[in-house]
């Protein structure tokens, strides 16, 4: 998996899961995770989470929670290491994410995308 979006930008108003990606050479690499919020209702708050699983099925029992953001409530952008060395057996990622919102009637509206690179770890040392 080269550098790519686990979801591109959207804008949702429920909670949702994005597609399936194969991590590819990326497997049992750290990645660096970043999730951008560009778009916030006031009043509401957005979880966004990534899962891990062996296979491509989209069923729910092969699916695993890898990470998750705190919850957030303000547009930004936000960064996750995902380090993936313990976990070999991962092939494939998704993104879920959860909104929230209090106060207030309406549906909540976040617009935001969810973007994934190798971490490129370098060595105390080396030069």
């Amino acid at each position: 998996m080269a550098s790519r979006f686990l979801l591109p930008e959207n804008v949702a108003r429920r909670d949702g899961d994005g597609a399936v990606i194969a991590l590819d050479a990326a497997r049992g690499k750290p990645l660096l995770l970043t999730l951008g919020i560009t778009r916030i209702v006031e009043s509401e708050s957005l979880e966004v989470s990534v899962w891990g699983s062996p296979e491509s099925k989209n069923d729910k029992r092969n699916w695993k929670l890898l990470g998750s953001f705190p919850p957030k409530n303000y547009c930004g952008t936000y960064s996750l290491t995902l380090d993936l060395t313990r976990r070999p057996e991962v092939a494939f990622l998704r993104a879920g994410w959860k909104m929230a919102r209090w106060n207030r009637t309406g549906e909540p509206l976040f617009g935001f995308y969810l973007f994934a690179e190798e971490l490129l770890v370098q060595a105390a040392g080396a030069a």
